[in-house]
C-alpha cells in the first residue's frame, strides 16, 4: 500500500508532484490562491487522479489553511494517526533575505497553523521546507523560527533533523539553497538520520534519471528552447496582442532535457517571448557583453546602465542559475538580450514540459496583491526533482517502519501463546502504537 501525505501551502504543486513520483498518495492539498490551485487541480487532480485519494468531505477548491482547520476540525481529527506524512512550506516571503523580515508579517504566522495540523493529525513523518532565512530570522519566543519549530515538535513528541541543502545537488539546474526539516515520533527511527540517508542516496538518484553528479547548467536546461527569427511562431494565447513564442527543437541536447520531455509529445505551453523596446535590448546586450555572469549586477554597472533594480542578473550558461524569483525581469537569458519566459523558469525549477500553468501570465501594480501569476507560481514552488529525492528518502523510512511493525507483530503473536491474558493485552497495545 502506498504511503499517504497531506500537502500544506501547496502552491501550484511542485512538492506534491515530486512526492507522487516517489510513490506517495496525496490525500489532499491546502492552497489559498485560486490561480495556484487551478494549476494544481489541472496537473495533479485531473492528469494524475491515481495519485490522490481526495476525501469526500473536502471541497476541491482553494482554501486558507486556517479556514479549513476551523470548518473541518472533526474530519481532520478523524485522520489522527492515519497519515504517513504532512509536508509543506509555510509562505516563505516573511523569512526571505530579500524581504523585510518583519516578525509581525502575517505570512510568518502560518508556521503556527502548520503546527496545528501536526498536533491534530499526528502524522508518522513531517517534512517542512523553506528558505534558508528560516534558520536566522528571530521568533517572538527568543530563538529563530527553526528553533521554535524544533521546540514545538519536541513538545508534541517528535524527534527533529534539519539542515540546508542545495537543489543543484539533486539535478535541478538552479543553486537554490533550502532549509529542510524532517521529523518522526521519538524512538521510531533509532540510529537513523534521514538527511544523511538523503545525501547517501544522491548518486543513485541522479544515475537512475540519466543525470551526472556534476551540476546541470542553465544551457543544459534551456538550449532546446529556441527562437527562430526567420519564421517566429505566434503565441497561441497572446498572438492577438503581437506576442511570439519559443519553439522546442525536435531533439534534446542534454540528458536533463530528455528527462523534462518525458510524456510531452507536443510543444510545451507558456513559451511567450517578452516584447522589449530597442533601448532595453541594447542595455541587456551590454549586460551580456560586459557584466559578470551568474551574479546580480555590481553597483558601478547599475550606475553606468541607469538600472535601479538590484536583482538584475545575467545567467551563466555554464553553471546552474541563481534562485529563481517570482518576477519576469530579474534574469537576462545567457545568450539572448531578453528576459525569460515562464517555461524557461519552469525548466530551471525542474517542472516537466507537460506541466501547464493556469492564471495570468504576469501582473503588476495593485493586481499583484490579489493574483498569483504564472511567474509567481513557478518561483514559489518546491523544485519537483528535489521533492522527488526527499520523497524517496521518506518513503524508505515508511517502508522500513512497516517492515519493523510486521516483524514485531509476528514475534508478539508467537509470544502471546505462552503469556497470561494481561500481558497479551499489553503486548498488542504496543504493536498498535508502533
Amino acid at each position: 500500500m502506498k504511503p499517504t501525505c497531506i500537502d500544506l501551502f501547496s502552491g501550484c504543486g511542485g512538492l506534491s508532484l515530486g512526492l507522487g513520483a516517489a510513490g506517495f498518495t496525496t490525500l489532499f492539498s491546502v492552497e489559498a490562491h485560486s490561480d495556484a490551485f487551478a494549476t494544481y487541480r489541472h496537473n495533479l487532480l485531473e492528469k494524475h487522479p491515481e495519485r490522490h485519494h481526495w476525501p469526500e468531505w473536502l471541497e476541491k477548491r482553494a482554501w486558507y489553511a486556517e479556514d479549513l482547520l476551523a470548518k473541518h476540525a472533526r474530519e481532520l481529527s478523524d485522520l489522527r494517526g492515519k497519515v504517513d506524512l504532512i509536508a509543506g512550506g509555510p509562505p516563505c516571503q516573511g523569512f526571505s533575505m530579500n524581504g523585510l523580515r518583519r516578525p509581525d508579517d502575517p505570512r510568518s504566522k502560518m508556521v503556527d497553523v502548520y503546527l496545528q495540523y501536526v498536533e491534530i493529525i499526528q502524522p508518522r513523518l513531517i517534512l517542512l521546507e523553506n528558505v534558508v532565512g528560516f534558520r536566522s530570522m528571530k521568533h517572538r519566543s527568543g530563538g529563530t523560527y527553526s528553533d521554535y519549530v524544533a521546540t514545538e515538535l519536541d513538545r508534541l513528541g517528535y524527534q527533529v533533523w534539519s539542515d540546508t541543502i542545495r537543489a543543484a545537488d539533486w539535478g535541478v539546474p538552479q543553486r537554490r539553497p533550502r532549509f529542510v526539516l524532517i521529523a518522526a515520533p521519538k524512538h521510531n527511527l533509532p540510529g537513523i538520520d534521514p538527511l544523511q540517508r538523503l545525501r547517501v542516496s544522491r548518486k543513485m538518484f541522479l544515475t537512475t534519471r540519466g543525470l551526472q553528479p556534476s551540476p546541470t547548467s542553465a544551457e543544459a536546461a534551456l538550449s532546446d528552447l529556441v527562437e527562430t527569427p526567420d519564421n517566429m511562431e505566434i503565441d497561441e494565447d497572446w498572438g492577438h496582442l503581437g506576442f511570439k513564442k519559443l519553439t522546442r527543437s525536435e531533439q534534446s541536447h542534454s540528458p536533463y532535457q530528455t528527462l523534462m520531455r518525458i510524456n510531452s509529445d507536443t510543444q510545451p505551453r507558456d513559451m511567450r517571448l517578452p516584447r522589449h523596446g530597442a533601448s532595453s535590448v541594447r542595455r541587456m546586450q551590454d549586460i551580456l557583453d560586459n557584466c559578470e555572469r551568474g551574479v546580480c549586477l555590481r553597483d558601478d554597472d547599475r550606475a553606468r546602465l541607469g538600472i535601479k533594480k538590484r536583482s538584475t542578473t545575467p545567467l551563466d550558461a555554464t553553471a546552474p542559475s541563481p534562485t529563481i524569483s517570482t518576477l519576469p525581469d530579474d534574469f537576462v537569458h545567457y545568450a539572448r538580450p531578453r528576459s525569460m519566459t515562464v517555461r524557461e523558469h519552469a525548466r530551471l525549477q525542474s517542472f516537466p514540459d507537460w506541466f501547464e500553468f493556469k492564471g495570468p501570465y504576469t501582473s503588476g501594480g495593485l493586481r499583484r496583491k490579489d493574483t498569483c501569476p504564472k511567474f509567481t507560481q513557478v518561483g514559489n514552488a518546491v523544485p519537483p526533482l528535489l521533492a522527488e529525492a526527499l520523497g524517496e528518502t521518506l518513503r524508505g523510512l515508511c517502508r522500513g517502519r512497516s517492515e519493523q511493525t510486521t516483524h514485531l507483530a509476528k514475534s508478539i503473536n508467537v509470544g502471546c501463546e505462552v503469556l497470561p491474558n494481561a500481558r497479551k493485552v499489553a503486548y498488542r497495545k504496543l504493536v498498535a502504537s508502533f
